[in-house]
């Protein structure tokens, strides 16, 4: 079907919108489009790459290997692209981004600037209207939700703030041109990933830095390196099997746990295992051994590991005191992928602020106030995250049967068969959320894993002459359940972490991502696709 002005409406038609144009929504443009169908994607950005255009952030990178984090769908892409070192920061992978979209010439399929505000479905036609902040209105066969589980800012409601004199800057939206710390008393306000990426480059320019944290994170050095041609060459050389490994594992990297579990292994054998993960860097350490994620002595061991290394590089033990975790096992939060980060708090110009034990009362026009003392600012930044996983989808009025809002339908908690399908919403599909492996996986693979899932099962009804594919309610209550079961036999449903939306006051406290690993959910939906979509209602027209 071409793009067309329908007699009707008066609006233009097509056969599949896509909300957002990073990773996913890029992906999901060429491969629609490939299959012969009709798209268009609007971005709330000036240009693509979602996340990796909004944190630019100084320190901002990657915690998958380079090599790992880039489309696997185009081998001719693998080979021609270049990276520069193991983990590429924030403009590296914004440039491969772009590369993409001009490479398969996606932009024409995109506008930019253009916030979708709401998607309404016709009940009679099975079509949905999607509605724009800049007036347009549009009807589409399905929505593709790419808005990403990591794209919505959360800046806490600190009393004061607004009578700030000084800068206030977020991580997750920083300005294009940057921010010039030099002789500067700096304030940062969190210790997540964004956080402990961006304190040691503060750091080297501010005058003061004073870095106020609630709770300390666990993070390990990336343990970067240039990338030299010897290297690359290898890689692209031994990409396909990487990538098998890569698709046949529980996160999307090709790196595999050891062979025991922790306890069988020996003393010396279990501190060469974490050692060798301690240099392959970040987040991987949380999978040394099979067992560290659910079984609490074992993830003593990684700790134990992990903390001697930490104390060795702080001068001052009351400071590393307050910066190892006492309130949950680790590995329950990511654990941050930092390049010097420790080291850091051995500087002169940079102190510590416990807000456990004096927390932050307020705001004024010179700085921060905690319960203990009153700090003079210059710049305030807030390294706060995100209202993760569902954040996104909570600013769209999505609007299915009867008129009930995907909002209202997830009010107690986000609900969905195989973190795809909600019943009740025929034709509507949300990429990397809830229900799925999420952010607990290589988010490049996901994405294609996601999209090419969406793109067969519409490839599916339009081989059938069919209208719609719309998850039942028990298989939605079935997957929700199995979610649950994952979840509670892990060590990840113990910390508060923002995988329970614990980071939002108010919100439902529900562990949101499959845990069951990447391989075995890529196994589960393949396995519903060959069966003629087990679990969905496929409605004629």
């Amino acid at each position: 079907m071409n793009e067309q002005d329908s007699a009707v409406t008066g609006t233009a038609r097509y056969d599949v919108v896509v909300i957002g144009a990073g990773i996913a929504g890029l992906y999901a443009v060429h491969r629609f489009r490939q299959q012969g169908l009709t798209v268009r994607a609007y971005e709330t950005a000036s240009g693509v790459g979602g996340v990796w255009y909004w944190n630019r952030y100084p320190g901002a990178r990657c915690d998958v290997e380079s090599v790992d984090y880039s489309y696997s769908f185009s081998p001719e892409l693998e080979q021609e692209w270049d990276w520069s070192e193991k983990y590429a920061t924030q403009p590296e992978i914004l440039a491969y981004v772009n590369h993409v979209a001009d490479r398969f010439d996606l932009r024409r399929d995109i506008q930019f600037d253009t916030r979708v505000t709401s998607a309404t479905l016709d009940e009679d036609s099975l079509r949905w209207t999607v509605r724009t902040d800049r007036g347009d209105i549009v009807t589409a066969r399905f929505v593709v939700v790419a808005a990403g589980p990591l794209s919505n800012a959360n800046t806490p409601d600190f009393d004061g703030l607004d009578t700030f004199s000084g800068d206030v800057v977020h991580t997750a939206r920083w300005p294009h041109e940057g921010v010039d710390f030099t002789g500067k008393r700096v304030g940062v306000i969190g210790t997540g990933s964004s956080g402990i990426q961006s304190i040691p480059h503060i750091a080297e320019q501010a005058d003061r830095l004073f870095v106020f944290q609630r709770s300390a994170n666990y993070s390990v050095p990336a343990g970067n390196a240039p990338l030299d041609d010897a290297t690359r060459a290898a890689q692209k050389a031994g990409y396909a099997e990487r990538r098998r490994l890569s698709w046949e594992s529980g996160g999307g990297s090709p790196h595999r746990a050891y062979p025991k579990p922790t306890l069988e292994a020996s003393e010396d054998e279990r501190r060469a295992a974490y050692e060798e993960r301690w240099k392959l860097g970040g987040v991987l350490y949380s999978k040394t051994f099979p067992d560290q994620l659910t079984d609490p002595a074992a993830n003593a061991k990684a700790r134990e590991f992990w903390e001697e290394k930490v104390r060795g590089v702080i001068d001052d033990p009351a400071t590393a005191e307050l910066l190892i975790p006492a309130d949950h096992a680790i590995g329950a939060k990511r654990i941050v992928t930092d390049s010097g980060y420790y080291e850091t708090y051995n500087r002169d110009n940079v102190e510590l602020v416990d807000l456990r034990s004096a927390p932050i009362v307020g705001m004024d026009e010179a700085g921060i106030t905690t319960t203990a003392a009153h700090y003079d600012l210059d710049v305030i930044v807030l390294a706060t995250g995100f209202d993760a996983m569902t954040g996104s989808l909570s600013k769209l009025e999505i609007v299915g049967r009867e008129g009930r809002t995907l909002g209202e339908k997830w009010a107690a908690g986000p609900e969905t068969y195989l973190g795809l399908g909600v019943d009740g919403f025929p034709n509507f599909f949300n990429l990397t959320g809830p229900g799925s492996p999420s952010v607990l996986a290589n988010m490049v693979l996901h994405s294609e894993l996601h999209v090419d899932w969406v793109a067969d099962a519409i490839a599916h009804l339009d081989a059938r002459g069919a209208a719609a594919i719309e998850a039942t309610p028990d298989a939605v209550a079935e997957w929700v359940d199995e979610c649950r079961t994952r979840a509670e036999s892990s060590l990840l449903n113990t910390a508060n972490s923002w995988y329970l939306g614990a980071n939002i006051p108010g919100r439902p406290r529900v562990f949101m991502p499959f845990l069951g690993g990447f391989s075995t959910y890529r196994e589960i939906i393949a396995e519903v696709a060959e069966s003629g979509y087990k679990g969905f209602d496929v409605h004629a027209h």
